[in-house]
């Protein structure tokens, strides 16, 4: 059976901290991180875009295997924030990771859930024996507009799963997706940030989908909550999660450790496959996982996931674990933030 043999994370090492984004908004800071849970986000340096955030992933995930680059058949991009509207970001990380001539390479699109829609595909074409190995990232800047409540949360960091057949230390036992046209947010093209329909993006949204996913494949799978050891959901915000969760019977102890949002913000794209990243950093065989995502617009694609025996020689240790990147961190202020995110920028005359 196909599923990851290998994976790997990047979280820039600059935060951001919501009583600094208040203090310039004139916002109660108690009341903005209570609301959201949120205690820090991430923020990419001027020079960290989807791009190099999905190198450094990828890479990390390369440390951990002694794969072929020249097996690797596919690679897929999913972000809200590729640095170009005409150009793959997935050539340029092929590119730095050394990627032969010949393989299949996008970039997707479908909100937070790009990254976990190329991990099915990825998955899919493995399975027909059409590629040994592929790679699906999960990357995002993702974009708030200053005073906005987005910006609270909005942060970045990506995340790469390798997926094949052989060696595998998490077997993807079973995947399905739900959707619907529900405008709960969106960015049109030219905007430089996104807009949400706020009543939208509660229950027709987020809980619609993530709910009947979760169920849809406990149902396909014949368990129930209390069979798995982990369970991660796409993580707008530190609440979200926490309260499907519950609505599910999952307990703190199995959503625990994926869930990152509250330390790093949203990274979008990156979410559900980053929480799946820290637990697999400390799964054990046999243990089972239930991840889900969540895209705006909207739909949710689920995982059911079972480490297997070859984690136990698999190389954890070769590439940064998520829990380091969250401890390993640099405070910045709102002025460094503008500067950073190019909120500000220099006037012609200055250039």
């Amino acid at each position: 059976m196909s599923g990851i043999v290998s994976y790997g994370s990047y979280v820039p090492i600059y935060r951001i901290k919501p009583e600094e984004i208040a203090r310039i908004w004139g916002d109660d800071p108690e009341k903005m991180k209570n609301n959201l849970f949120i205690l820090s986000k991430s923020v990419p340096s001027p020079d960290e875009d989807v791009a190099s955030i999905s190198v450094e992933a990828a890479r990390n995930a390369l440390k951990r295997i002694n794969i072929n680059p020249g097996d690797i058949g596919a690679i897929y991009v999913g972000s809200e924030s590729h640095p170009y509207a005409v150009k793959p970001t997935a050539t340029i990380v092929a590119a730095a990771i050394g990627m032969p001539l010949e393989y299949f390479a996008a970039d997707y699109e479908f909100a937070c859930k790009a990254g976990t829609a190329g991990m099915q595909n990825v998955k899919a074409m493995v399975d027909s024996g059409y590629i040994k190995y592929g790679i699906a990232i999960g990357s995002d800047t993702s974009q708030g507009a200053p005073g906005d409540a987005l910006e609270y949360s909005a942060s970045a960091g990506g995340t790469a799963m390798i997926i094949g057949k052989d060696n595998v230390i998490a077997e993807i036992n079973d995947t399905l997706s739900v959707s619907t046209d529900t405008p709960d947010f969106w960015r049109r093209e030219g905007e430089p940030y996104p807009r949400h329909g706020e009543r939208f993006t509660g229950d027709p949204g987020y809980f619609k989908h993530v709910l009947a996913a979760s169920k849809a494949m406990m149902e396909r799978m014949g368990t129930k909550s209390s069979d798995y050891d982990y369970v991660v959901f796409h993580q707008p915000n530190g609440k979200f999660p926490t309260r499907a969760a519950k609505m599910l019977n999952f307990t703190e102890e199995q959503y625990k450790t994926g869930l990152l949002t509250p330390y790093i913000g949203n990274t979008y794209s990156g979410s559900t496959m980053t929480g799946l990243s820290a637990i697999l950093d400390e799964a054990k065989p046999g243990d089972r996982i239930l991840a889900v995502s969540f895209g705006s617009g909207a739909g949710s694609d689920a995982f059911d996931i079972t480490i297997t025996e070859n984690m136990k020689n698999y190389h954890r240790e070769n590439a940064p674990g998520v829990r380091k990147m969250i401890e390993n961190v640099k405070f910045i202020d709102y002025a460094i933030y503008t500067k950073f995110r190019k909120i500000l920028v220099m006037g012609d005359s200055l250039e």
